[in-house]
């Protein structure tokens, strides 16, 4: 059978908040079959599991944040990309602060993290969410308009395309799509860092936002270039990092999806809204699991290299 992966032993991590500036420690743990993934802050009086799943997403504004009462973890979306990347199904992730260490400002750090505790398959079949017919939210009109989208397909692929009016973005690849059957998660997904404006950092530090981001975790650009002197990891990072971004915020479900996601101009508001929006559906997907991996699509079966 195609089986649920754990991690062989725990590991850990220290770094700061993107937004809040906090150092804050990870610590990820093995978590016993269908358990999920759980994010627990460690650092309360009274410790608080957070079990991720779309009705958990209780802020979009800039990351996704999870929350149980009134404890939260913002920013758990590179994570949980890295998550889907290899195909984590349980795990416990401590916390000691309520927002996710940015680290680079990529899934990289994390699928390095993953990778060197060791990936162990479990005695539990993989429970994929099938998607059986097109389920979609939209907003805005004309010039304004963006979308996601999610079609039937045996496998997992995303297509996501940005429109940005700056000359940085402009020159790059602003379409991108990926198959998780190519098995390159790590090679080609993995490593795209978040960006911003020097005019919107500005704006955020006056709120209290991107106190922790800098050149050294996120594409910085003014208003003509990137500003970061080793220039960009891939041509068409920008977009790459809306796919990373859009394949934590759908593992947000609790199980991998077996269809096609395409958006235009998404982001984690809307890949939220586009999940919610399918449970109230059940018609429109099934649990599957393979009894066989060799009837897995393609990319499932194989754990991923370590580095």
């Amino acid at each position: 059978m195609l089986a649920q992966r754990t991690l062989k032993s725990l590991t850990r991590a220290v770094g700061v908040g993107l937004h809040s500036g906090q150092r804050v420690e990870l610590t990820l743990r093995p978590a016993l079959p269908d358990s999920g993934i759980v994010f627990r802050r460690v650092d309360l009086p009274q410790p608080v599991d957070i079990v991720i799943s779309p009705e958990a997403v209780t802020d979009t504004r800039l990351a996704s944040t999870i929350s149980s009462g009134s404890a939260k973890v913002h920013t758990v979306e590179h994570l949980m990309s890295a998550c889907a990347g290899l195909g984590i199904d349980n795990l416990v992730i401590d916390i000691t602060a309520e927002e996710v260490p940015i680290l680079d400002g990529s899934a990289s750090s994390f699928v390095f993290l993953l990778q060197s505790a060791g990936i162990e398959l479990q005695g539990a079949p993989k429970r994929f969410v099938r998607i059986l017919k097109p389920v979609e939210v939209r907003e805005g009109e004309g010039a304004n308009v963006k979308w996601a989208r999610l079609s039937p397909y045996e496998g997992y692929k995303l297509s996501f395309e940005i429109d940005f009016d700056h000359p940085a973005v402009d020159s790059t690849g602003q379409r991108v799509e990926f198959d998780m059957g190519s098995g390159a998660y790590s090679r080609d997904i993995a490593r795209a860092r978040t960006f911003g404006f020097t005019k919107d950092v500005e704006m955020m530090r006056a709120n209290g936002l991107a106190l922790g981001g800098g050149l050294d975790n996120a594409i910085v650009m003014d208003d003509y270039k990137v500003l970061n002197s080793e220039g960009l990891r891939y041509n068409d990072e920008f977009v790459k990092h809306k796919i990373l971004d859009a394949m934590g915020d759908l593992y947000l479900l609790g199980k991998p999806l077996l269809g096609a996601y395409s958006a235009f101009r998404s982001g984690h508001a809307m890949n939220n809204k586009l999940l919610r929006e399918l449970l109230a559906h059940p018609d429109a997907y099934e649990i599957a699991t393979f009894d066989d991996e060799k009837n897995a699509p393609k990319g499932f079966a194989t754990l991923a290299r370590a580095w």
